[in-house]
C-alpha cells in the first residue's frame, strides 16, 4: 500500500498491525467508529532514532512539516485541582498554553505536563503520543487547521511508527473540541 503523504517504504492499515501499537492506541483502533472508516487510519513504519520533527521531515519529506501534527499533554490548575488534557497542533506551530489552553480549561495556570506524567497517564512513549487512545475523560483540544488538513501524520503511541489520519477524524475523537488559533506560529 502507498501512503497518501510522505515517502514511506512500509504503509498499511493500522487495524492490520495492532501489535505494533501501544495498548491504548490498539484498543482505540479496535473500537473505532464515526464517519471516517477505520481503514483510513494508516500505520507507517519509521525509524525511532529520527522521530523528532526536524530530523523526521528531513528524511521522509519536507512537505510533511505542513502535514504533521504534534500531540502534547498539558496540565491546568485552579484552586488546588489539576486537569490533564491533550492538545493537537500542526508541527509548524506551537501550543498557546498560557493563552488559549488556559482559557479553554478554565485554569488559573496551565503548563506542559512532565514527561513522567505524560507517559504514565497515556500509556504511550514520549515522542510518540497520539490523540488516538487517550483517556476518554480528558479534554482534547484540536487546532482547526489540523481538522482542515486532508491527511495528517501523527504519533502512533511509540517512537517507532506514525499514523496517517484524515484531518477531519480528529474532530470525532472522544473529548475533542476544535479550537481556533490553538497553534501559534513559532518565532
Amino acid at each position: 500500500m502507498r501512503a497518501p503523504i510522505g515517502t514511506f517504504d512500509d504503509a498499511r492499515p493500522a487495524a492490520d498491525c495492532l501489535e505494533l501499537l501501544t495498548e491504548p492506541v490498539a484498543d482505540a483502533v479496535r473500537a473505532w467508529h464515526g464517519d471516517i472508516p477505520v481503514q483510513q487510519l494508516i500505520y507507517v513504519d519509521t525509524d525511532p532514532e529520527i522521530a523528532d520533527t526536524a530530523a523526521f521531515v528531513e528524511h521522509y519529506g519536507r512537505e510533511l512539516l505542513e502535514q504533521s501534527a504534534n500531540c502534547v499533554v498539558v496540565s491546568g490548575k485552579r484552586g488546588g485541582e489539576s486537569t490533564l488534557a491533550a492538545c493537537v497542533v500542526l508541527s509548524s506551530t506551537r501550543v498557546d498554553v498560557n493563552g488559549v489552553v488556559r482559557k479553554q480549561l478554565g485554569a488559573r495556570k496551565a503548563s506542559f505536563a512532565t514527561m513522567d506524567t505524560a507517559v504514565g497517564e497515556t500509556g504511550m512513549e514520549y515522542g510518540g503520543i497520539t490523540p488516538i487512545g487517550l483517556p476518554a475523560e480528558w479534554p482534547l483540544l484540536v487546532d482547526s487547521s489540523v481538522v482542515d488538513t486532508e491527511w495528517v501524520l501523527i504519533g502512533s503511541g511509540r517512537r517507532r511508527g506514525k499514523l496517517i489520519v484524515p484531518g477531519k477524524a480528529f474532530a470525532e475523537l472522544p473529548g475533542a473540541v476544535v479550537v481556533e488559533r490553538l497553534g501559534i506560529e513559532m518565532s
